[in-house]
């Protein structure tokens, strides 16, 4: 009984969001980044449980992959579409997401800022205004099985079953089982052998 309910209410939180999925999906090309960022802000301010089936139900159909089961709370942004958060993923309040693949079971706590790589803005020509200059976006991997502290930024991949401690600054990719901490955060030790780096 618990599972039909939890499907139906699934199934109205889609035909409540269905005009904004079918206005992305008409979006000419060039517009669909911006629309989709802007249907974000939009549904984080729909709070508690319902603010969450709503939103996964929206991301279900306009990103790249997001699973069902997924739990996105309050006041967190996704700014592109091309995002996959896999199973049973966890997504804490107010965090904002860029271009990214959360792997299975994973945790992002409060707070947490995924950004699109370390390279978002060039800045090495005097002359030219930094937004105007361009930049390089990296889709940012984070492994399955992961906790990430309230705060963190996330700049790089972060492998499997890894932890990055509250207010950590990741700038640089992250080995599987590892806990890691500090601006800019370095390994303090491996959850598989517990040995002190």
């Amino acid at each position: 009984m618990k599972l039909f309910i939890k499907k139906l209410y699934l199934f109205i939180t889609f035909l409540f969001v269905l005009p904004l999925i079918i206005l992305f999906r008409l979006a000419p090309t060039t517009l669909k980044n911006s629309l989709f960022f802007s249907f974000s802000q939009l549904l984080s301010l729909f709070p508690g449980q319902t603010g969450s089936y709503i939103r996964v139900s929206f991301y279900h159909s306009a990103m790249s992959f997001c699973a069902r089961d997924t739990r996105i709370h309050f006041a967190t942004i996704f700014s592109q579409p091309d995002t996959e958060i896999n199973c049973r993923v966890y997504i804490g309040p107010q965090c904002n997401i860029g271009s990214c693949i959360i792997g299975a079971d994973s945790l992002i706590a409060s707070g947490v800022h995924i950004l699109s790589g370390k390279n978002q803005h060039n800045f090495s020509d005097l002359n030219t205004p930094i937004q105007q200059q361009g930049g390089h976006y990296q889709k940012i991997k984070i492994g399955q099985d992961c906790w990430v502290g309230n705060g963190a930024i996330i700049m790089a991949d972060i492998g499997d079953k890894c932890i990055v401690a509250a207010g950590s600054v990741v700038t640089k990719k992250v080995p599987d089982f590892s806990i890691v901490a500090g601006n800019p955060a370095k390994i303090i030790r491996s959850r598989k052998d517990e040995s002190i780096f």
